[in-house]
């Protein structure tokens, strides 16, 4: 997934919570974005952002990142959204829906996160498998 030896791969790699039901993820977001802080939102297998967003961009991705959730992962509960702590979060994971793989890591591949938002600048995360077109227009369309 990562550099094993960063501090930001073992915090990437440490224990989360998952983000069961739709509206727990939308009191997530409001966290993030009433927060007032700047935060890092990086695509795997893109470059990493020199710049975190904050304030009109934050809430932009966001909500881009929701719809986004909401069309491709169809079911009542949500399930792909982990953070390492709800009440106050530094670093969440965002799978994609369309590329889940083992959640348990049971078949021995492990599939990193999508989406990283985080307070500290990601370290590069390698992902094997190469980022699928339409992953790479939505992201290349969000910033645009």
């Amino acid at each position: 997934m990562s550099d094993k030896t960063s501090d930001f791969s073992r915090r990437l790699n440490g224990r989360f919570t998952g983000i069961l039901r739709w509206e727990d993820l939308e009191r997530l977001w409001e966290t993030l974005n009433g927060s007032g802080k700047a935060w890092y939102f990086y695509q795997v297998g893109s470059e990493v952002p020199a710049l975190p967003l904050k304030g009109d961009g934050l809430r932009h991705a966001l909500s881009e990142l929701d719809q986004l959730l909401h069309a491709d992962h169809d079911h009542d509960y949500c399930g792909i959204v982990y953070v390492d702590d709800r009440e106050s979060p530094t670093l969440v994971k965002v799978y994609d829906p369309n590329n889940l793989g083992s959640s348990c890591g049971s078949s021995g591949m492990i599939i990193p996160p999508r989406w990283i938002i985080s307070l500290e600048r990601p370290t590069e995360v390698i992902d094997d498998a190469p980022t699928p077109r339409n992953r790479q227009r939505w992201w290349q369309r969000l910033f645009s």
